[in-house]
């Protein structure tokens, strides 16, 4: 390997000149060919991404430190596949007040026109969402979707009544002008923290006991005590050091997070988790993990604590330092306060990852809230598809299934368009259909697989894509809830389509995030068949450049050996072989690889 021993950046290619790896080195030849070593010392990622390298090109700079600027610039740029790539995920978030005689406070992440009392924004989601957690319990508020007076009496006082933390409007004796008065002092309490409000209710405290109200001071004075318990509370995280982020990660068998925790003046003020699939040694993914976190997000802190070792970790400091404009220290507590919330940082990110594999009370949640706006039952067996051509070459769909509001790639299927050739998107989706419904009827007594019908067809697509595929699932008397799925000019999910319209979908976070992961899912599902069509039509080709070779024993061949590495190793024995070649073909073709072999 011809390279230098001197500091730089490698890129590293695909076959199809796609940039898949960014990285620096201090020795460019030490480190690329570290890569080519016994393959069995690398993590599963870096296996695959070596397997996918066709070549390298690298840039030569004066220093390491030039190197991983270079990198972080380039990385930014290109968005390599096999590099750590962090989702912006976070915008603005507020606390509503609903408009209506008993008021529900909320955390939202939008303003919407109804009428409500919003107040933000906040950049914190976790700030927003633990005040509004903090004052319903503080001053008994209910969280429940419940509209009253009009849904007084219409159930059971919930969990939250019975311990004390609600007062229960559903029971209808709560009276309306006591209970605004609660939301009024809770958004005080919002707006200006604990200090005046407690004066305040201290002095209604006295009044009420001097009136003989004893009642009332009682309930006052429990208030009080739950408005300072709550202050309490938020000084149990706080830090000895004023500003700082701490940074941790969680990693098992399938996959890893990591966890930041904010401080803003010795106190926890935000905390962000990271879910990522595979990642390189753990050094190495701290510090891609830094250089990602950190072009995202601003202000970069004087101290950054981490929970292991990272690479690179004088130049990072460095690069921080030149991005926030003054010293940052990268360090490793090993004891103390310091260790005890790096500790518990690590929990967190441990905890979020398992909730994460897990998240079935989270998918109900968004199949209820789906089958809710779809105006159906929540579904559990969701099937999707999309179909995939370059200007009608290759013409191709792919078909998802979401069970439970998970993937269940066992039962993901490929169709290659057969009917027609060109590009009509409405009649390929048409042929998919009917052929999925054809083999239903074959395979229906196995309730498996084909033999299973959907609760819910969602098509990547429009209005349109809904009235193509609506008459055959009526002519077939499949009373199966058919919808498309909508994008915006940034080819992002916008709604949900059917035959009359829309629906909106932006203001159901959960509905969103579910509609928006199945539509990503097919659609990549769908490209990277399409790709592999693609790339098998274009290895056929080349085989039938070889006299003597047609479109069948092309195919056949690459049936027989998979690949066009084993068709060159390949003996004239070993292809005379194979189905529909002869001795003379299987020569030609011996022959042609003569050079290459």
């Amino acid at each position: 390997m011809h390279l230098p021993l001197s500091p730089g950046v490698y890129i590293m290619h695909n076959k199809h000149d796609e940039i898949i790896y960014i990285g620096k080195a201090k020795a460019l030849r030490n480190r690329v060919s570290q890569y080519f070593g016994s393959q069995n010392t690398h993590p599963e990622k870096v296996r695959k991404m070596v397997q996918n390298a066709a070549y390298f090109e690298y840039i030569l700079t004066g220093s390491e430190y030039e190197a991983l600027v270079l990198e972080c610039s380039l990385i930014k740029q290109h968005m390599p596949k096999y590099n750590i790539l962090l989702k912006d995920e976070k915008g603005y978030h507020y606390v509503k007040i609903s408009k209506e005689p008993y008021p529900l406070i909320s955390a939202e992440n939008k303003v919407n026109e109804d009428g409500a009392l919003y107040l933000g924004p906040y950049v914190s989601s976790y700030a927003v969402r633990q005040a509004v957690d903090e004052v319903q319990k503080a001053f008994k508020l209910h969280n429940c979707k419940r509209h009253f007076p009009q849904d007084f009496k219409k159930g059971r006082p919930c969990l939250n009544f019975h311990i004390n933390q609600c007062m229960a409007p559903c029971r209808g004796c709560i009276p309306q002008e006591l209970y605004t008065g609660l939301v009024n002092e809770a958004v005080r309490f919002l707006k200006g923290g604990s200090a005046d409000l407690l004066k305040s209710l201290e002095a209604q405290m006295l009044a009420a006991s001097e009136r003989l109200e004893f009642e009332q001071a009682a309930r006052i004075r429990d208030r009080i005590k739950a408005i300072k318990k709550i202050s309490e509370r938020q000084k149990v995280v706080m830090a000895k050091i004023e500003e700082q982020d701490i940074i941790a990660l969680a990693q098992s068998t399938n996959g890893v997070c990591f966890e930041v925790f904010r401080f803003q003046g010795g106190r926890l003020c935000d905390r962000e988790s990271f879910l990522l699939s595979e990642i390189d040694e753990k050094p190495c993914a701290r510090r891609e993990f830094i250089r990602s976190y950190y072009q995202m997000r601003s202000p970069v802190p004087p101290r950054i604590a981490l929970d292991g070792e990272v690479e690179d970790k004088e130049l990072l400091s460095r690069w921080l330092g030149e991005l926030s404009g003054r010293r940052v220290e990268i360090s490793i507590p090993q004891k103390g306060e310091q260790a005890k919330l790096v500790e518990m940082c690590r929990e967190n990110a441990a905890e979020h990852l398992a909730h994460a594999r897990s998240e079935t009370g989270k998918n109900i949640e968004a199949l209820d809230e789906l089958g809710e706006a779809l105006g159906i039952a929540p579904p559990e067996y969701i099937e999707s598809y999309d179909i995939s051509n370059t200007a009608g070459s290759e013409n191709v769909a792919g078909m998802v299934v979401f069970e439970n509001g998970k993937p269940l790639k066992s039962a993901y299927r490929r169709f290659k368009i057969k009917g027609f050739e060109g590009q009509d998107d409405y009649a390929s989706m048409r042929e998919v259909i009917t052929r999925r419904l054809d083999e239903y009827e074959k395979n229906k007594e196995s309730g498996k697989g084909f033999g299973r019908l959907p609760d819910l067809i969602l098509l990547d697509g429009g209005k349109g894509h809904v009235a193509a595929i609506a008459p055959i699932l009526k002519g077939r008397g499949c009373e199966i809830p058919l919808f498309g799925m909508v994008k915006d000019s940034k080819h992002k999910t916008r709604a949900i389509a059917l035959e009359g319209g829309e629906i909106a979908i932006s203001n159901k976070r959960k509905v969103f995030t579910l509609v928006a992961s199945i539509q990503e899912e097919v659609h990549r599902f769908a490209i990277a068949y399409h790709r592999q069509r693609r790339s098998s039509t274009t290895i056929s080709t080349t085989l039938r450049n070889i006299e003597g070779i047609g479109e069948a024993r092309a195919s056949a061949l690459l049936k027989h050996f998979k690949t066009i590495a084993k068709i060159k190793a390949a003996t004239v024995e070993e292809l005379a072989s194979v189905k529909s070649m002869t001795e003379v073909a299987a020569q030609k073709v011996f022959d042609f690889y003569a050079g290459e072999r």
